[in-house]
């Protein structure tokens, strides 16, 4: 009998399209060929072709990276985004704040406080015209 290994998280599994690739990948690959090759045979014509083949190689290699990187369940552009966020968005310093109950609760009587003195000058102003 035949056995065949499941995996106990099922998260990690990822549905694959053709050539046991996912739609991530096989989109990113194609996009680094669209990008690769009219790169190679425009720089073929100046330069060596090993010197072509590896500047295509490296216009290419971000869309690998793009499609084949994860780490922690996250791509790549995931991680490049949370970088530049902590780096160049987000504030350098984040002081810790907390919500004091206290002082709301006591802010809270205080307008409780000023609206029941409200409502009583209401009352014993409408008490005091109908006495006139």
């Amino acid at each position: 009998m035949a056995y065949v290994p499941v995996p106990k998280d099922m998260n990690a599994v990822k549905t694959k399209v053709a050539f046991n690739l996912t739609k991530r990948q096989i989109v990113c690959f194609g996009a680094g060929l669209l990008v690769g090759l009219p790169a190679f045979f425009l720089i073929k014509g100046h330069v060596s072709s090993s010197t072509a083949t590896l500047l295509m190689v490296l216009v290419m290699l971000p869309f690998f990276m793009f499609a084949m990187y994860e780490k922690n369940g996250q791509p790549l552009e995931k991680i490049i985004r949370n970088i530049v966020q902590v780096s160049f968005i987000r504030p350098k310093e984040r002081p810790y704040k907390t919500n004091n109950f206290y002082s709301a609760v006591v802010r809270q009587e205080k307008l409780d406080k000023e609206v029941q003195k409200i409502v009583q000058g209401e009352k014993a102003h409408k008490s005091g015209k109908a006495a006139d």
